[in-house]
C-alpha cells in the first residue's frame, strides 16, 4: 500500500493511496513520544512490518511511503498522566472477548475459503460475576457495508461459536460482539429463587421491565409477540405460572433477538476478512503437459496439433490443462539435452528461459504458434469442460527484450555483465532473474501485473506459479490482491518447494493453492502427521495443498524404485488425500522412472528436449487414472480435504482413512498400501457409532475402484492389498442393508 506519512502534535498518520484511488480514511500509527522533543526519530510499523526507518519526520513534515500491509494499525488510548482515566474508554463494557478465530496473524491476513463453505467462528467470551453473557456473530457481505447477524452458542468453558456461509466471490468480513443479557440473568435467577420459593413480585416486576423495553426494539409481529407476553405475565394468577411463561422458548429467542447492544463489546476492531473464492480452488484434477511435444518424429509439436491430446485428458476426468511457458525460448547459453552447455542448433532449450528477439511474457513462441492459435486451444479445451492454466515464471532469458529496455530491473557484475540465476553450486546460465530492490520497483511490479492482465485478457483465469519464494511476499501480496479486487474468479497457485514458514507466508499473501511437502511423504506416519498438521492446524484456514505425485522438476525417489505399483499408489493418495492433485502427465501415465544418476530428476528430462511419447505403450496406467478421477467427481466426501480422519490398523505399511461429505450422505473409507513390493494384510476398526452404524448392524463396503462388494459387520474386518493387481481400495460406505421389513408386502 503506497501512502503519504505525516506528523503533527497527536501522533503519526498515514493517508493511503490505492492506485489511482485516495482513501480519506486516516491510518493511525502508534506515535513514538519522546518528551520534550518535536519530532519523531523512531522507526515506523504498520502491522508486524518495518517499513522504514523514519529519520525525523518533523510536524509538519508529509513523506510518501509504502507500507507492506493495508490494515490500520490502531493508536493506543491516551493515559492521562496521575489521574488514572483512560480517555476513551467505556467502563460499562463488562464482557471480554479473546481469542477470535480464524484471525490469520491477529488479522493482518484474510481466511479464505470457497463458495458455499462454512466459517465457523469461535471466541473466549466472559464477564465479571455470575451474568449471563450474549453473543452475537456479525457479518458484513462487503467492506463498510450492513451488518447481518448470527447467534453463536456457548460450547463450554467461555467458548462460544457461530458460523455463516460465504456465497459470492471477493471478500467478506465479520466480528464478533457481546454483552451482559440481562434478560436471561433476571430469568436465571428468577428460576434459581423459584425452586427454593423466594420469587417475589419484585423479581417479576424486573423481568417485565426488560421486555417492555425491547419491545420499541422489535416493532411489527415481534413487538405484538413481546406484548403478548407481557400482558400473560400480568395476568398470571401466581409465580408458578410467571416460571411456566418464562421458560416458553419463543419469548427467550425475541429477547435475545432485540436485547440492548448500547454496551456490547464488539472486537476485533477492524473486522476480520475472508477472501472467497470458486470451488476450483478446493477442488481440482490438473494435468501437465509440453505442446511441443505433441508431434511425433521429435520435431516440435504446435498448440494447434497439441488439441488433439484435449479429448483424451478430458476423458481421462482432469478439469485443469497446464501449460509450461509457452513464450519465445532465448538463445544465450540455451541450455541443451539433460541441462548441459552448450545447446545444439535444433536444441529447443528450456521454457522457462523467456524471452528473445521474437518477443517477452506477453508473446507466444511461434513455433507454437500465435496469440489466436493460443484462443482457440483454450475454446476448445474449454468445450471440454476444461481450464487452461498458464505458468507466470517472472523471470528472463538474457536476450529478453525487457534487458535492453529496462538495465535497471536486473542486478550487474562489477565487469557491467547482467548477473545470470544461481542457486549454488546449480547454475542457471539461460536465466536471469528481475532485481526486486531496484530503485525502480514500483515501474517494476506494474509491468509484471500487466503480464497477468494481459493473458487475462486472452481467457486466462489460472495461473501457476513458477519459484514464487524467490520474489518479495510484500510483491506477491499486492499483485494477488490487486488481481483479484477485479477478477475475483482468478487463481493462483504457488509452485514452492521451500521451507514450511516461507511456504505458509505465500499461502497467506493470497495464493489460493500451494504446493507441498506430499512429493517426500511415502511412510504411513510421514503421511498421517503431514496430513493433520494440513488439516488440524491454523494451515486449513488459508492453505490448500495440491499433491503432485511427479512434476518436470522432480522424479522422486519412491516413483524411481517402486516401478508401476509405486504409480499406483502414489496416485491413488494424492487423488484421495487431497482435493487437489495433479500429475506430470505423460511421464506418469507412462510410468517413467529413468533418473539422472544420483538425482531426484528425470533423465532426458522434457524440460530441454522435445519428447516423442508413445502415448499408448502398454504397461500405461490410463484406465486407473479414468477410475480414480471418476471417484472423486462422484463422491463429494473427496472433494476436501480437511475432512479426513485416520482409521487404527494393525499393519504400519497400510494407510487407512475416511472422508465424510458436509451433508453426511456420503462417507468413503480408503486404504491404500505403502509398499509397491510386497503383498500386505491388515485388520482396520472403524468407528461405528461416529459413523451412525449399530455395533451389530451389517454395512456394505462398495469398494468403486475394484468394483468388488463386501458385507462387513462390527468394528474390525480384515482387508489385503496386492500392489501388483491393485494397491489400494476405496470403499463407499452404505450404512443400512434392507431387511424383509422394508419390503412393502411385509407391512
Amino acid at each position: 500500500m503506497n501512502g503519504l506519512a505525516f506528523a503533527s502534535k497527536t501522533g503519526k498518520f498515514c493517508i493511503p493511496l490505492c492506485g489511482a484511488v485516495i482513501s480519506l480514511k486516516t491510518y493511525f500509527l502508534h506515535p513514538f513520544h519522546q518528551q520534550g522533543k518535536t519530532s519523531f526519530t523512531s522507526s515506523v510499523y504498520l502491522g508486524d512490518y518495518l517499513t522504514e526507518q523514519a529519520r525525523a519526520l518533523n510536524i509538519g513534515k508529509v513523506k510518501f511511503m509504502f507500507f507492506s500491509s493495508w490494515r490500520p494499525f490502531w493508536r493506543s488510548p491516551d493515559i492521562h498522566k496521575g489521574s488514572g482515566i483512560v480517555k476513551d474508554l467505556n467502563g460499562k463494557l463488562r464482557v471480554v472477548l479473546e481469542n477470535v478465530s480464524p484471525s490469520i496473524e491477529g488479522g493482518l491476513f484474510p481466511a479464505r475459503r470457497v463458495q458455499g463453505e462454512t466459517v465457523i467462528v469461535e471466541a473466549d467470551i466472559f464477564t465479571d460475576g455470575h451474568d449471563c453473557v450474549a453473543a452475537r456473530l456479525l457479518v458484513s457481505w462487503e467492506r463498510g457495508g450492513e451488518w447481518e447477524e448470527f447467534p453463536m452458542r456457548h460450547l463450554g468453558n467461555d467458548r462460544w461459536r457461530g458460523m455463516f456461509i460465504v456465497s459470492d466471490l471477493g471478500s467478506c468480513f465479520f466480528t464478533v460482539s457481546a454483552g451482559i443479557d440481562r434478560f436471561a440473568t433476571l430469568a436465571v435467577d428468577f428460576s434459581k429463587k423459584f425452586e427454593v420459593d423466594e420469587a417475589t413480585d419484585v423479581d417479576v416486576s424486573l423481568i417485565s421491565g426488560e421486555i417492555s423495553s425491547a419491545i420499541p426494539r422489535a416493532g411489527g409481529k415481534d413487538a405484538e409477540s413481546l406484548e403478548s407476553f407481557l400482558e400473560r405475565i400480568s395476568r398470571a394468577s401466581d409465580i408458578r405460572a410467571v416460571s411456566d411463561i418464562l421458560t416458553e422458548k419463543l419469548l427467550g429467542l425475541l429477547m435475545a433477538k432485540y436485547a440492548d447492544r448500547a454496551d456490547f463489546t464488539t472486537w476485533p476492531n477492524p473486522a476480520l476478512e475472508v477472501v472467497v473464492e470458486r470451488g476450483k480452488a478446493r477442488f481440482s484434477t490438473w494435468y501437465e503437459f509440453f505442446p511441443r511435444s505433441t508431434c511425433s518424429g521429435g520435431i516440435g509439436g504446435t498448440l494447434e496439433e497439441a488439441c488433439g491430446r484435449l479429448p483424451e485428458i478430458a476423458r481421462m476426468g482432469f478439469d485443469v490443462v497446464y501449460l509450461p511457458p509457452i513464450h519465445p525460448i532465448g538463445r544465450t547459453d540455451r541450455k541443451g539435452p539433460n541441462n548441459t552447455l552448450p545447446a545444439g542448433p535444433s536444441d529447443p532449450g528450456s521454457p522457462w528461459a523467456i524471452g528473445s528477439d521474437l518477443g517477452g511474457h506477453k508473446a507466444v513462441d511461434p513455433g507454437l504458434g500465435t496469440i489466436e492459435d493460443l484462443r482457440s486451444f483454450i475454446k476448445k479445451a474449454n468445450g471440454l469442460g476444461l481450464e487452461i492454466a498458464l505458468d507466470i515464471a517472472f523471470q528472463c532469458s538474457p536476450d529478453h527484450p525487457y534487458i535492453r529496455q529496462h538495465p535497471e530491473w536486473f542486478r550487474h557484475r562489477p565487469d557491467g555483465s547482467i548477473q545470470y540465476a544461481e542457486n549454488p553450486p546449480k547454475k542457471y546460465q539461460d536465466i536471469v532473474p528481475f532485481n526486486f530492490e531496484t530503485d525502480n520497483w514500483v515501474e517494476l511490479w506494474e509491468e509484471l501485473k500487466s503480464i497477468v492482465l494481459f493473458w487475462i485478457g486472452h481467457g486466462v483465469r489460472i495461473f501457476r506459479v513458477d519459484n514464487p519464494h524467490t520474489k518479495p511476499m510484500a510483491f506477491w501480496q499486492w499483485l494477488i490482491r490487486a488481481i483479484r479486487e477485479k477478477y475475483p474468479e482468478v487463481i493462483f497457485l504457488s509452485e514452492a518447494f521451500t521451507r514450511p514458514k516461507v511456504m505458509r507466508r505465500l499461502a497467506r499473501s493470497g495464493f489460493a493453492q500451494s504446493y507441498t511437502y506430499f512429493t517426500w511423504r511415502n511412510t504411513k506416519q510421514e503421511l498421517m502427521e503431514y496430513m493433520r498438521e494440513l488439516t488440524g492446524t491454523e494451515l486449513a484456514e488459508y492453505f490448500q495443498p495440491h499433491f503432485w505425485p511427479n512434476t518436470p522438476d522432480i522424479l522422486p525417489e519412491f516413483l524411481q524404485i517402486g516401478g508401476l505399483p509405486a504409480f499406483r499408489i502414489r496416485l491413488v493418495l494424492a487423488a484421495t488425500l487431497s482435493s487437489s492433485y495433479g500429475i506430470y502427465g505423460p511421464a506418469f501415465e507412462l510410468g517413467v522412472n529413468d533418473p539422472l544418476p544420483g538425482r531426484e530428476e528425470y533423465l532426458d528430462s522434457e524440460k530441454f528436449e522435445v519428447r516423442d511419447w508413445n502415448w499408448d505403450q502398454q504397461g500405461n496406467l490410463r484406465d486407473l487414472i479414468v477410475r480414480v478421477n471418476r471417484i472423486r467427481r462422484e463422491n463429494p466426501a473427496l472433494q476436501t480435504t480437511r475432512n479426513i480422519r485416520f482409521l487404527e490398523t494393525d499393519n504400519d505399511k497400510v494407510l487407512f482413512f475416511s472422508k465424510e461429505s458436509a451433508d453426511g450422505e456420503n462417507l468413503i473409507v480408503a486404504g491404500i498400501t505403502q509398499d509397491p513390493f510386497s503383498y500386505q494384510e491388515c485388520s482396520v476398526t472403524l468407528p461405528l457409532e461416529e459413523f451412525g452404524i449399530g455395533s451389530d448392524q451389517p454395512y456394505l463396503m462398495h469398494d468403486l475402484l475394484g468394483d468388488e462388494k463386501f458385507i462387513w459387520q462390527g468394528q474390525r474386518n480384515k482387508m489385503g492389498f496386492d500392489p501388483n493387481v491393485l494397491p489400494a481400495r476405496i470403499f463407499s460406505v452404505r450404512r443400512r442393508i434392507r431387511h424383509e421389513q422394508d419390503f412393502d408386502y411385509f407391512l
